[in-house]
């Protein structure tokens, strides 16, 4: 992961700058790839079908991953640990958030509304490689970066003065090998951004990403998860 790229991609995320790029407008500076990422999260209760035998629907959707990953139009897919409202997250390798859409949405799971799709633009390296074949899956440590409690959109001497101290440690992450993936989302909304830790353990990865001055400072605040991730994605 190239330094310089990285802490451009995750400045975005501290100094509140609208990541809005168009089909119109010229490419970013730097080699940054648009993603497509889909949350997919737990239905509401009252729109959940009742009575559903699972085991058979959870086979298709395992199998229709696969297939997504297999044909490229998936980077990486996998399950979020735990009973939170996130249940996976899927990045698309496309521009169109309808083309993307429509891939999470015949997923088995969703087209049975066990659950639904929350779509985002989103921005890194092209630093993802293809999975191992036979697929096997791997932890690694997501951490969604939202806005906190401090979060204000203007530029101020002191906000630029705490992205400097963003960068560096951001830097210093990538240079440990810990945090192997990063980047902006695009839509300007709550979510600002993503780290994707490579470490032993979500104690580590919460203790890594609670270094960012921008956390510490509450101006981001950071959500980690463990997530199963196929083996030979993450670089």
């Amino acid at each position: 992961m190239k330094r310089k790229v990285l802490a451009v991609m995750l400045a975005l995320m501290v100094t509140g700058s609208a990541w809005s790029v168009t089909r119109q407008k010229s490419e970013p500076e730097f080699k940054l790839v648009e993603f497509q990422m889909a949350l997919l999260k737990r239905a509401p209760q009252d729109q959940r079908p009742l009575n559903t035998d699972l085991s058979d629907l959870h086979s298709q959707h395992l199998a229709y991953i696969q297939s997504l990953l297999e044909s490229g139009k998936a980077v990486i897919a996998g399950p979020l640990a735990g009973d939170g409202e996130i249940r996976g997250v899927s990045i698309f390798r496309t521009k169109s958030t309808d083309e993307a859409r429509g891939w999470a949405e015949n997923d088995p799971l969703v087209k049975a509304g066990h659950l639904i799709v929350e779509m985002h633009p989103w921005w890194s390296e092209e630093v993802m490689k293809k999975p191992a074949l036979p697929l096997k899956m791997t932890t690694a440590y997501l951490g969604f970066l939202v806005r906190g409690a401090q979060w204000t959109p203007e530029k101020t001497p002191q906000t630029e003065e705490l992205q400097k101290a963003h960068l560096a440690n951001i830097n210093r992450l990538a240079e440990m090998k810990k945090l192997v993936v990063a980047g902006p989302f695009g839509d300007n909304g709550e979510l600002r951004g993503i780290f994707v830790f490579k470490v032993a353990s979500l104690d580590e990865a919460k203790v890594l990403a609670e270094t960012d001055p921008a956390v510490r400072a509450g101006r981001l605040k950071i959500i980690m998860h463990t997530w199963s991730v196929p083996e030979g994605v993450l670089p």
